[in-house]
């Protein structure tokens, strides 16, 4: 920022403002970090990693080291200007104190700490530290070194000088361990923190974040002692979010080399925007404010939008692209294949609802379309051919769109002579209210069969597949819709697609993914999934789909039976009952190989079966998109790398 040095000389003691207590955070946690799951656990790391990303913004800090500890604590120490530590005199307490016990207090509400900031509106630390066990704070500066430590938000002691440091070495760190009374699940996932902290290193440039984790610990070679495995991740990306965008395209292949970059400043509003097509059909369009994710879009994604429909229709006009009897290119059309980072650094960003999902800022709209309209318009003209490719892949996106609208329209016009009639194949339940019924989406005919014998007609739909179903990621919408797969689940769902799609028309309230537990079964899953996905995420997003869990193992003894899910349930279930000669243990190797009376006992009967529901993280959605870009796209390498990288987390992997 070109005035950080007033910024430095202004960030004292008693520019840590205080609005508020701290009573009510851990009354009601999830008003402040959204959920007490595993969710709201990871939180805490990333509201403690922002006041370090902050001072990186701020121009101060260039290293962020999160550890996770052998006791599950996490330690976060960053090289900026160390918190101030100075008596704050609304408060009468050293400003280090204010900010880790008091609701509302930091550099970040017009202080003169921060021109910009991320953070949960800026109550981070202190609860953090009301949400944790223990929590400790050491900060560097002015050649000493000051600690202070908390239990449950209260401090347990004064702020007290424990060393001296050279005067050039600043910086904070914080060591807090997650208060079991409050979360559900105390115990912290690497890859959920490495896929948020490889996020934020990707949107500041030239930041170093390292993670390790101290828990892994594996046996010496001589088996008599153990040695720490250091498991570590370094994140440093010097071309910021141009290589955000090159990392996302890994799945696919871009159809030109460059990845187009825009950058400026619009009334305080600072604006970077990278961008890069590939032979891909989705688009995929991230948008961040002050290096928050906003899953929901808002005013920055529109003036983005806007300005790139402007310019590409205005430069395939004035270059005969686009006959004059034909219609301008769409939005959806120029963004076909598109990956996209839009992020804005602006002073007091308004976001709509507390989650900060969505962005509401005018002043972000006009900037970022300020800003890409006049670096674009540059770029096209510099790079005629790149130019061309993005407009021809445009018009044919056009065509083919042109052509699903006909597709869609034809089967709306069907749907209303033929009274909504549903798919033949379908099984459908008696039961009207959506509340009550579930569909079961079954592979095969065999086993569809044995489901429509089993089911409870009452409240339990069975819709069969034929073989594996289009791989969307692969298929324009025109072809999409011609599948006769998915014309089944979209009509026996009720909702509609894309622009179509409406939630309160949902048929079942449950939607049961049920395949064979193998590669074959993991395929089509995978593959139904990567359908709801892209054309129904709301589907997902509002907890409707679930994936069935058949049992890999039937064992019976003395007449007996029990049903295993696992190897290791298998493993449990013989420790109890002996591993005699007499055990008769069969593998299923389909859902074909049981009779409808199985079925329903094992997977079916909502009192025993286990359903998995499956979940999106909005905050980790560009890591979903790619995970199936990867394993749906074109690309065999990319593809190849992530089964070798997660083959290890795959149990029962029949090949």
């Amino acid at each position: 920022m070109s005035d950080s040095t007033n910024v430095n000389n202004q960030y004292g003691a008693d520019q840590i403002q205080i609005l508020e207590g701290l009573e009510a955070v851990r009354k009601r946690p999830g008003m402040y970090i959204g959920s007490t799951s595993s969710k709201g656990l990871h939180h805490l790391v990333y509201e403690i990693v922002d006041n370090s990303v902050d001072e990186a913004l701020a121009g101060y800090c260039t290293v962020i080291d999160v550890q996770i500890n052998d006791d599950n604590s996490i330690t976060v120490k960053d090289n900026g200007r160390g918190i101030p530590v100075g008596i704050n005199h609304k408060a009468g307490l050293p400003a280090v104190e204010v900010v880790f016990t008091i609701l509302h207090a930091g550099g970040k509400f017009g202080g003169g700490g921060y021109k910009v900031s991320g953070g949960l509106h800026g109550v981070g630390a202190s609860v953090v530290n009301a949400l944790s066990e223990w929590l400790e704070v050491i900060v560097y500066r002015e050649g000493k070194i000051h600690q202070q430590r908390y239990e449950r938000g209260h401090s347990t002691g004064p702020l007290t000088v424990i060393g001296e440091c050279p005067e050039d070495k600043t910086g904070t760190e914080v060591t807090f361990l997650p208060d079991h009374q409050i979360f559900e699940d105390t115990v912290y996932d690497f890859n959920v923190l490495k896929t948020r902290l490889r996020e934020m290193a990707f949107l500041t440039k030239g930041l170093k974040i390292v993670l390790r984790d101290m828990r892994v610990k594996e046996d010496t070679e001589d088996g008599e002692e153990k040695e720490i495995k250091i498991k570590e991740k370094v994140f440093h990306y010097e071309g910021g979010i141009k290589e955000f965008v090159s990392y996302l395209n890994k799945g696919d292949k871009p159809i030109y080399e460059d990845i187009i970059y825009c950058e400026g400043t619009v009334n305080n509003v600072a604006v970077e925007v990278a961008m890069q097509h590939n032979d891909a059909y989705n688009d995929k369009c991230y948008g961040f404010v002050n290096n928050i994710n906003t899953p929901e879009g808002g005013t920055h994604i529109e003036g983005f939008k806007r300005a790139i429909t402007k310019i590409f229709n205005e430069y395939a006009r004035n270059n005969k692209l686009l006959k004059d009897s034909e219609d301008n290119l769409s939005g959806e059309d120029i963004r076909e294949g598109l990956t996209a980072i839009i992020s804005v650094k602006i002073e007091e960003p308004q976001f709509e609802g507390q989650t900060k999902q969505k962005l509401g800022n005018t002043e972000a709209r006009y900037a970022v379309e300020s800003v890409v309209t006049e670096r674009m318009r540059y770029y096209l003209e510099q790079n005629p051919a790149v130019a061309k490719i993005i407009c021809e892949k445009s018009i044919v996106a056009q065509r083919a769109r042109a052509a699903a609208r006909k597709a869609r329209d034809l089967a709306r016009r069907k749907t209303a002579l033929e009274g909504a009639s549903l798919p033949g194949k379908l099984a459908d339940c008696s039961d009207k209210n959506p509340e009550n019924c579930e569909i079961y989406i079954v592979e095969g005919d065999s086993a569809g069969g044995s489901a429509k014998t089993a089911r409870n007609r009452a409240t339990q739909a069975i819709l069969p597949l034929r073989g594996k179903i289009l791989n969307v990621e692969k298929a324009r919408l025109d072809r999409i819709l011609g599948n006769a797969e998915i014309r089944a689940m979209i009509t026996a769902f009720g909702t509609g697609i894309h622009e179509d799609f409406n939630i309160t028309k949902l048929r079942y309230h449950k939607i049961i993914i049920m395949t064979d537990a193998d590669v074959d079964g993991a395929h089509i899953a995978t593959l139904l999934l990567t359908f709801f996905y892209r054309f129904m995420p709301e589907l997902i997003k509002q907890g409707y789909v679930y994936l069935a869990q058949p049992p890999l193992y039937k064992l019976e003894k003395n007449k007996k039976v029990w049903y295993a899910y696992s190897d290791e349930e298998l493993n449990s279930i013989l420790e109890e009952v002996g591993r005699d000669q007499n055990n008769k243990i069969q593998r299923y190797k389909g859902l074909g190989e049981m009779d409808a009376e199985q079925l329903w006992e094992t997977t079916m009967d909502p009192e025993k079966r286990i359903l998995l529901r499956v979940n999106i993280d909005e905050d980790t959605q560009s890591e979903i998109d790619l995970t199936f870009t990867t394993l749906m796209g074109d690309q065999v390498e990319p593809r190849r790398e992530f089964i070798e990288a997660n083959a290890k987390f795959v149990s029962n992997l029949d090949i």
